[in-house]
């Protein structure tokens, strides 16, 4: 019996290495259990697939479009996977459309859903992504640098100027801040350059690794900033949090969705000193900082492999199933 096929349309392919690329290929290896998986940048129209799932409302638009048009009886996903739900579809009639095409909406958190219309929140489920949990490494009891990471490429949706004017107003000397990123936007290589020179010892960038290189430096990390303008549910949360590392996050709807809005450490939108001050705090108060660690232990739970595969094949499954 063949298995029925699934074509992932992302915007973004393996040599981006970003978000979109790491659900698309974390998704094709859930779905590949019980389907024929494949990721694409468009769908083949022979043979069509059973199913598609279209991850960016705005930058997928037209391959939705297409499918929903040729295949108006086979069912489609779109994922609203940051930018989209946070700004396209507010604003961009294919990301509007989009929306309305779709069988299903999927979120990457549940704060997302008062950014969709009304009518449309029937439609939606929230699934967040996934980690493998790292065993984090044994910590000494007063190490000699203090690590903190941000990891993203640098665009103005990441923020990365916070994180780099954060370096001039720490106070612990043991802080070190380290970015990972590749550039996106010339103005922010040249401003991360700059920041290397100005802070040296303090400030690092070291340009894009392998996601496999990354995680191995985050679960070392004392703790992780992510100081995002947008999101529609940072997997690199995700993968901190799922190593015992802290996370210390801009104040939006996206990063409360995935930490919860008792969380203890956000920070103002694009405040470098109150990003600084939480640095701080976390190396000079082991209370805080415990607290801190207590509070992602208990997140992590929801971003295990296991939960975002079943939630995922739930899902596929019915659509299959009913159409």
């Amino acid at each position: 019996m063949n298995k029925q096929t699934i074509c992932i349309v992302s915007p973004a392919l393996a040599q981006a290495n970003n978000g979109n690329w790491q659900t698309a290929r974390r998704w094709a290896q859930f779905l590949r259990t019980r389907y024929q998986a494949d990721i694409a940048s468009d769908w083949a129209d022979q043979p069509a697939p059973s199913l598609l799932i279209a991850l960016h409302a705005r930058r997928s638009a037209q391959p939705l479009a297409r499918f929903c048009a040729a295949y108006p009886g086979r069912p489609s996903i779109l994922v609203l996977t940051g930018t989209d739900l946070y700004r396209d579809i507010h604003s961009d009639a294919d990301a509007q459309a989009s929306l309305e095409r779709a069988t299903a909406l999927v979120l990457l958190q549940p704060a997302g859903l008062s950014e969709l219309p009304p009518h449309l929140r029937a439609k939606a489920h929230v699934i967040y992504q996934s980690a493998p949990a790292l065993q984090p490494p044994a910590r000494p009891a007063t190490p000699q640098h203090h690590v903190i990471m941000m990891v993203g490429h640098l665009r103005e949706e990441k923020d990365p100027r916070t994180f780099m004017l954060a370096a001039s107003h720490v106070t612990a000397r043991s802080a070190r801040l380290l970015h990972i990123g590749g550039v996106l936007d010339p103005a922010l290589g040249d401003a991360a350059t700059a920041a290397n020179a100005a802070w040296p010892g303090r400030y690092q960038w070291l340009g894009p690794l392998p996601h496999a290189d990354t995680r191995q430096r985050l679960k070392h990390a004392h703790a992780m900033a992510i100081c995002s303008r947008m999101e529609g549910g940072a997997n690199v949360i995700i993968e901190a949090v799922t190593s015992g590392v802290p996370v210390l996050a801009s104040d939006i709807s996206g990063n409360r969705g995935m930490l919860g809005d008792d969380y203890l450490g956000y920070f103002p939108l694009g405040d470098a000193q109150a990003l600084a001050t939480l640095v701080d705090k976390s190396i000079n108060v082991p209370g805080w900082y415990a607290q801190l660690q207590e509070q992602c232990t208990r997140r992590a739970q929801l971003f295990t492999p296991q939960a975002e595969q079943a939630a995922l094949l739930d899902l596929v499954d019915n659509l299959l199933h009913t159409n």
